[in-house]
């Protein structure tokens, strides 16, 4: 397929890139892990910059709440009830016509990712828990893809490039470039926190700024990896706060030569086989889902969670279990959690919607 470069005059200027690196974007394809905040603003730069097929995949609806700061959707694609993968389809369609788009509205999970990232160059992180990211960073060290993680909730953010350790056919793996392969996820974060420790963009809130920063760099990143720019992919872990001033650049490169990851030095691959994460059951006659995480350690702080949450509406805890009702997309949705970080979501049979519902308001 021929196309006309005249629309990528200015980013082709740019050394390092020229006419070949954007005919390698032409030729790239790159899956988007969630259409929310951080995978809109990703989803449109790549667009615009000609990378050659997305494919976007997220569970979820938009709604009002979402538009402070998910910058492909509008009134309209609320009043129409659409969903997120599909509402950016039809937005990229009109920014850019090079570029082919798959829209995948499901959940991810161990049982589906590998499917869905077929054939895909890179990962890029838009998700809104830890669980699915240790299993995208399964995925990208197990089959030796780069994988772009981003978070940002309130004023704070934080993104990394992940080039996974593998064998040499990867040009940046390779002794001849140097061996440019960074730690993986999951060195930098051994363990996922309780659920309920973590806030949420539900729970405290998240400044639009916050997203747009982080995303740019998950942008920058993509674009280094597609042209074959690998010698200037950050090996730094950037750390955010828009209130307090902070932006910092954690050098993390030692993390895994100093640490025993399971997965990126032992290969093994807990979340992609389904060994690890959580489980989900519909519960026969009650319109519920029950949600268990396969490893926990330590209990919930109950309390704290119930102070985050209280903004949404009254909340009943106690030692053993904290229950609270949440309004979403004009549903309405209890959530019981007990210490143990087991939860049961009422007002719902589908255990993608429970997981939405669990990670907006619980978290990890």
């Amino acid at each position: 397929m021929s196309h006309d470069l005249s629309r990528y005059h200015r980013q082709m200027l740019l050394p390092g890139f020229g006419e070949e690196g954007q005919r390698r974007l032409l030729e790239s394809s790159a899956v988007i892990l969630g259409c929310g905040a951080l995978g809109c603003v990703v989803a449109d730069i790549l667009a615009r910059a000609g990378v050659g097929h997305l494919i976007l995949i997220d569970r979820d609806f938009i709604e009002m709440t979402n538009l402070q700061r998910q910058v492909l959707f509008d009134e309209r694609d609320v009043l129409d009830a659409i969903p997120k993968a599909e509402a950016a389809k039809r937005r990229i369609a009109n920014i850019n016509s090079d570029v082919r788009v798959t829209a995948i509205v499901d959940d991810i999970n161990h049982t589906n990712i590998e499917r869905y990232a077929q054939g895909a160059d890179i990962l890029v992180d838009g998700l809104d828990n830890f669980e699915t990211r240790y299993l995208a960073n399964d995925l990208a060290v197990e089959s030796g893809r780069p994988y772009v993680y981003g978070a940002a909730v309130g004023t704070t953010g934080m993104a990394f490039a992940v080039m996974p350790h593998c064998s040499g056919d990867r040009p940046w793996a390779s002794t001849d470039a140097g061996n440019l392969a960074t730690p993986c996820f999951r060195c930098l974060f051994e363990e996922a926190p309780p659920p309920g420790s973590s806030a949420t963009c539900d729970t405290v809130g998240v400044i639009a700024p916050a997203v747009a920063i982080v995303a740019n760099f998950q942008s920058a990143e993509a674009l280094k990896i597609l042209t074959g720019n690998y010698q200037h992919v950050n090996r730094c872990l950037l750390n955010i706060d828009l209130w307090a001033n902070e932006f910092m650049q954690l050098k993390v490169s030692n993390a895994y030569e100093k640490g025993d990851c399971p997965c990126c030095k032992h290969r093994k691959f807990e979340f992609l086989d389904g060994a690890a994460g959580s489980s989900a059951a519909t519960l026969c006659g009650r319109n519920a889902v029950q949600l268990r995480h396969k490893q926990q350690s330590g209990d919930v702080d109950l309390d704290a969670l119930a102070t985050r949450l209280r903004r949404h509406g009254e909340v009943k805890v106690n030692e053993f279990m904290l229950r609270t009702e949440i309004a979403e997309s004009h549903k309405a949705y209890e959530i019981t959690l007990f210490r143990d970080g087991r939860a049961i979501v009422k007002g719902t049979d589908d255990p993608g919607i429970a997981r939405s519902i669990y990670a907006k308001f619980v978290g990890t």
